[in-house]
């Protein structure tokens, strides 16, 4: 029910928008699950009218953007998104061949995923049912009558994954790592961030327009007088402006120190005397508790406020609104078209709604993912394939490894400590050694909007159950089948799905330079994220502990705003600049992923001849080929407006020329000079 905290995971990509994926959609005709990729680089990737050492970037993969415009169904496509269609080809097998055996024991995983996958795709009896499946929804709200009415219904919407008013869910405690502790955080905003609700520039004005029109055009799809609808879109963006103001920016909520305010139950009631949370906890089905992490104190101060200020009409008309909001990709299709109407083309500039089948595999992959996961990893990864990703990993910790034992920034007392937290990393690869528990979650071939909401609640209930217990050091933050990877510093532990480890980024076949260029680099990046300007915060236990020296901390700190002012400096678009601050993990953890890598490369290389291929590039040049590889994406502009204002991770190109731009090693491969774009006068240089 709500999204992990900003420092708990770490991801490698475009995780960000992988729920807004499921909505969008088109007609192009991607690579099969089966299709045999080339194994070797591509020269005709290359753009050799760009010289290597002004742009790398457009020089390694300038020929593959030209050759490789955008889908109409997507707001950006390259490596990951290439991956994930021949991972949603391989699913959609699964799921069709499951949907078609009635012969699958009731209550198995099979039936659960057959059925759900099924009754996505009756698009007949959906648009039928119109708005009955959350027709009770809906009359609870209309029923509310009291304050404490609109406490208990904004709980149930919550445990259906409605995002009203704030989020509440469990998580490791920071400071005691061992323990699971519950955890409220700001929310109840319908755009993706709350600079949208603050800014005053044009293109901010536009979008706040455009989302009081998509409000009206829902509500009165779902029945309201137009005039109505509008006046409720007013109110709506009223209140939704309101929680926005009183929330923490996207770079403070970076900082654990700023969201760790642990206090008891009775304290927090004191901060919100109009929020009972004895009630409330009662109302979500969680447990009773004692303490509580409040994330944002100051939000939950205006939050009381707003309770009292703002009418019970009011707020049920916000209610409405969120219900619709997260519903309307459910339910029938003129709902559908106008959600990807706002959500799709407005946000991300996607041309067209992806085919069905599309939507609905990425659903129940979403939804219960671990259940359709077990089959994946059975038919496309076998156990040798997590033998080879296990040996890389440990190559890239022993690079790392071997530079804490001669970094010349850090004294040797943070250095002992460093590789004690390094010895102390745990490695997941490919699935879970233990699967998720779906015995209690009820699917069937009726409603697809209700199986959604069972799953939901189920996800919900077995989440707040954790509250009070120990921590489950082998659960998994993603599903097998997901083309990204992590860090959760708070667990001390990096995760590579089986999804992530094929080409592009990983081949059996393709030379050492390609691998560790690709996948090598996809390894550092997640074990760095272990030391960036977040996870350096965590011991090797994962609590939330200082381990450094103060002269080595400011060293490391100098260091990473070198980065973040680097980052500063790109430019998205006239007037839009990539935030430092935000991208700063990702960027350090980028720079950091590659400098391992390319180490852990130059082990692997001795005593090899080091020669050069038939397209005339040494060794070293190929290793940096391979990286710029896994940026090799093209992005719409509205979509990269949305990721630089919300999103952590630097836009591709950035990513791609940004690290290499502070390493002399690329500078030798391809013999740039001082003076040249490729070469920063300023170096930022961490490990």
């Amino acid at each position: 029910m709500a999204a992990r905290r900003a420092s708990a995971i770490l991801t490698l990509s475009f995780a960000v928008f992988a729920a807004l994926l499921v909505s969008l959609g088109g007609n192009h005709r991607l690579m099969a699950a089966d299709d045999a990729p080339a194994h070797g680089f591509d020269v005709a990737d290359l753009d050799r009218s760009c010289k290597p050492c002004d742009d790398f970037y457009q020089f390694a993969v300038g020929g593959w953007l030209k050759a490789n415009p955008i889908p109409p169904e997507y707001p950006l496509w390259g490596s990951f998104i290439t991956l994930a269609e021949r991972n949603l080809q391989a699913l959609h097998g699964i799921l069709e061949a499951a949907a078609a055996n009635s012969a699958a024991a009731p209550g198995s995983n099979e039936q659960k995923v057959g059925d759900f996958y099924a009754s996505c795709m009756e698009t007949k009896e959906i648009d039928a049912q119109g708005l009955k499946p959350i027709s009770a929804e809906l009359a609870a709200i209309e029923a509310i009558h009291d304050p404490g009415g609109l406490l208990t219904a904004g709980a149930h919407l919550q445990t259906a994954g409605v995002a009203v008013l704030f989020t509440f869910a469990s998580d490791q405690d920071f400071k005691d790592s061992s323990k699971v502790i519950g955890e409220a955080n700001q929310g109840g905003l319908g755009l993706p961030d709350r600079d949208y609700y603050t800014r005053d520039d044009d293109e901010s004005k536009k979008l706040r327009e455009q989302y009081l029109e998509h409000i009206t055009k829902l509500f009165t799809l779902a029945g309201d007088a137009p005039e109505r609808a509008a006046t409720e879109a007013k109110t709506i963006l009223g209140i939704e402006s309101s929680l926005a103001r009183a929330s923490m920016t996207n770079v403070e909520r970076r900082d654990p120190q700023k969201v760790y305010h642990k206090m008891s139950v009775r304290e927090a009631q004191a901060l919100t005397p109009h929020l009972s949370w004895d009630s409330y906890f009662q109302a979500v089905g969680g447990p009773k508790l004692a303490e509580i992490n409040i994330g944002q104190p100051d939000f939950f101060k205006a939050l009381d406020g707003l309770l009292a200020s703002i009418s019970l009409a009011d707020w049920k008309t916000y209610y409405r609104w969120h219900l619709l909001d997260r519903s309307a990709a459910l339910l029938s299709d003129p709902l559908v078209q106008e959600n990807f109407a706002f959500n799709g083309r407005i946000l991300t500039g996607s041309k067209e709604i992806r085919p069905r089948w599309k939507r609905c595999t990425a659903a129940v992959d979403q939804q219960i993912g671990e259940a359709l996961g077990q089959v994946y990893v059975q038919k496309y990864f076998p156990p040798e394939a997590k033998v080879r990703a296990l040996e890389l990993v440990h190559n890239l910790l022993a690079a790392l490894r071997d530079d804490l034992q001669t970094l010349p920034w850090m004294s040797p007392a943070t250095r002992k400590a460093a590789i004690e937290k390094l010895e102390a990393f745990t490695i997941k690869i490919g699935y879970p050694d233990k699967w998720r528990d779906y015995s209690a979650l009820k699917i069937d071939r009726g409603s697809y909007a209700v199986n959604t909401l069972r799953a939901t609640q189920f996800e919900t209930a077995r989440d707040l159950a954790k509250i009070g217990k120990p921590v489950d050091r082998g659960e998994w933050g993603m599903t097998p089948p997901t083309v990204d990877a992590y860090d959760n510093a708070q667990l001390n532990e990096i995760v590579f799905p089986a999804g992530i480890l094929q080409l592009p980024f990983y081949d059996p076949q393709r030379d050492d330079a390609y691998n560790y260029g690709g996948i090598g680099a996809v390894i550092g990046h997640e074990i760095t994220h272990g030391f960036d300007d977040q996870g350096a915060q965590f011991d090797p236990r994962g609590n939330l502990k200082n381990w450094w020296t103060p002269e080595d901390l400011k060293s490391f700190q100098d260091r990473g705003e070198c980065v973040a002012k680097q980052f500063d400096g790109y430019e998205v678009e006239k007037g839009l600049h990539e935030n430092g601050k935000l991208v700063e993990g990702e960027s350090i953890a980028d720079l950091g992923g590659v400098t391992l890598a390319y180490a852990a490369f130059q082990k692997a290389q001795q005593g090899k001849p080091g020669e050069k291929d038939v397209n005339g590039f040494t060794p070293e040049q190929r290793f940096f080929l391979g990286y710029a590889e896994n940026w090799a994406v093209n992005v719409r502009p509205e979509l990269a407006r949305l990721q630089t204002n919300t999103d952590p991770h630097p836009l591709p190109k950035f990513r791609a020329n940004g690290p290499l731009s502070n390493m002399a090693e690329f500078r030798k491969a391809f013999g740039c000079r001082k003076g040249e774009a490729m070469v920063r006068a300023q170096v930022c240089k961490i490990w």
